[in-house]
């Protein structure tokens, strides 16, 4: 098949922004059908396409239109979905995080493999240009070793009080395992096998949330290296945004998400209360201000259907990152540091 016929199901905010940032792989894919339990939504997603998509409010009658998948859905969802997808023999691309518990994460990586089809987890942060240079530049030690690795993401996301995303129980969990499970994934894949870690959370400021709408996550990494993540969903206002700060021995790295810039800040005097000559050098090493990691994202989908490579994200790893969440969250109800040993990428066996 030269072009793979994909169907996007569920048609919300996040959808929309797919759809509309797929004009550049439309040579390689065609948006083939789209769904929405709101028939309305559907269309309005299919009219950002420049074909005439199926359009239908029951994701089975796709079945015979669609050789993949990408599934936009409430996580509460993604298991079932998944689910029936693979075992009517098509390739999925589910949406973070993977499914709301272990189990159901399990299951779906047999019937992945009991079909034969490509299960992937839409990951997109390890797609973006600065932060896969990010990564190379802390692998090849350029700027000598990472010791500290800390990302932030400040924004308002609010929910209605009936909103399923407002749930503990329908979310799968608060802030952490809906959006942190990206940054935690990046920590993970960047800096190794965590040793321990410490979550504290508070739906102070957040009041539509059940459990946290800001979250701070401290992890230690085998030789001592820190990663941090701060994120919140009641930012009023903010300056950081999306930011990425990695200190080395020889300089800090950041990425500054907002204006697509990867830059080195160095040569730093020692800290001396009595002087004033503290000037640093400050240089954008790569800048890409209009990236879009969705679309190399569904490029390695579509990569990894026609050639049997295994997705980057596969669901593996990304079962063991929301694993480490999952012992995070546990240790912070008995007020105890997470052991983190043994765990991480590449630590299950499956």
């Amino acid at each position: 098949m030269d072009k793979v016929r994909v169907g996007i199901v569920g048609c919300g905010g996040m959808a929309r922004s797919h759809a509309s940032r797929f004009n550049m792989i439309l040579d390689r894919v065609e948006i083939s059908a789209v769904c929405d339990i709101i028939i309305e939504r559907a269309q309005n997603v299919a009219e950002l396409l420049p074909n005439e998509p199926l359009v239908t409010p029951d994701y089975k009658e796709m079945y015979d239109h669609v050789d993949a998948v990408l599934l936009v859905l409430p996580h509460q969802t993604h298991y079932q979905a998944t689910l029936d997808f693979l075992n009517a023999g098509k390739h999925v691309l589910v949406e973070k995080p993977m499914a709301n518990s272990e189990q159901e994460c399990l299951e779906m990586i047999q019937c992945a493999k009991d079909n034969d089809r490509v299960l992937m987890v839409a990951y997109c942060m390890r797609f973006h240009p600065l932060v896969c240079k990010l990564k190379e530049l802390l692998d090849d030690k350029t700027y000598g070793d990472c010791f500290q690795l800390s990302i932030w993401t400040e924004q308002l996301t609010k929910y209605p009080p009936d909103h399923w995303a407002s749930s503990a129980a329908t979310l799968g969990g608060g802030q952490l395992f809906s959006h942190g499970c990206h940054y935690v994934d990046l920590l993970l894949w960047i800096l190794g096998k965590p040793v321990r870690g410490i979550h504290l959370g508070t739906n102070f400021g957040t009041p539509w949330m059940e459990r946290e709408g800001t979250s701070n996550v401290t992890i230690e990494f085998e030789g001592g290296v820190m990663g941090y993540h701060m994120g919140t969903w009641g930012a009023r206002g903010t300056r950081l945004r999306y930011s990425f700060h990695a200190h080395c021995t020889e300089g800090m790295l950041e990425i500054d998400l907002r204006k697509g810039q990867l830059i080195l800040h160095s040569k730093h005097a020692v800290h001396d209360p009595g002087r004033t000559d503290t000037a640093q050098n400050e240089e954008v090493l790569v800048e890409v201000p209009h990236a879009k990691p969705t679309e190399v994202e569904m490029i390695h989908f579509i990569d990894c259907i026609k050639t049997g490579e295994k997705p980057l994200t596969d669901p593996v790893g990304s079962l063991e990152g929301l694993q480490v969440i999952w012992k995070l969250y546990e240790a912070e109800e008995k007020h105890e540091l997470a052991d983190l040993a043994g765990m991480g990428i590449g630590s299950l066996d499956l």
